[in-house]
């Protein structure tokens, strides 16, 4: 699975010059966010995620992603509601992949 990114809306708060990124690969969910004098990359392994929460308004969407670790959740806000759901999409599409008929032997 190649690795897509969802940028935030710059009309969003918080996202004006440097706008929230999730990128979604086989292997973990990355959330990148810049500011002036620094870049702050959080990431959950795709196998140690909980739940995809979506929590849409009239044009944007939040995305909440929880670990199973207990760990604090990863959090954006101001994406496009298609852009949430493909999020959720990939996340479980990754899950399922690592739990494929193939993987899980007894």
């Amino acid at each position: 699975m190649a690795s897509e990114t969802f940028k935030a809306s710059r009309w969003t708060h918080g996202n004006f010059l440097f706008p929230t990124i999730i990128e979604v690969t086989d292997k973990a969910v990355i959330r990148h966010k810049r500011s002036w004098f620094s870049r702050d990359e959080m990431s959950i392994s795709i196998s140690k995620v909980a739940s995809v929460h979506i929590k849409t308004g009239i044009i944007w969407s939040d995305v909440l992603i929880e670990s199973s670790g207990g760990s604090d959740p990863l959090a954006s806000h101001g994406h496009r509601k298609g852009d949430a759901r493909r999020i959720r999409e990939l996340v479980e599409a990754a899950q399922g992949d690592l739990s494929g008929p193939g993987k899980m032997q007894s």
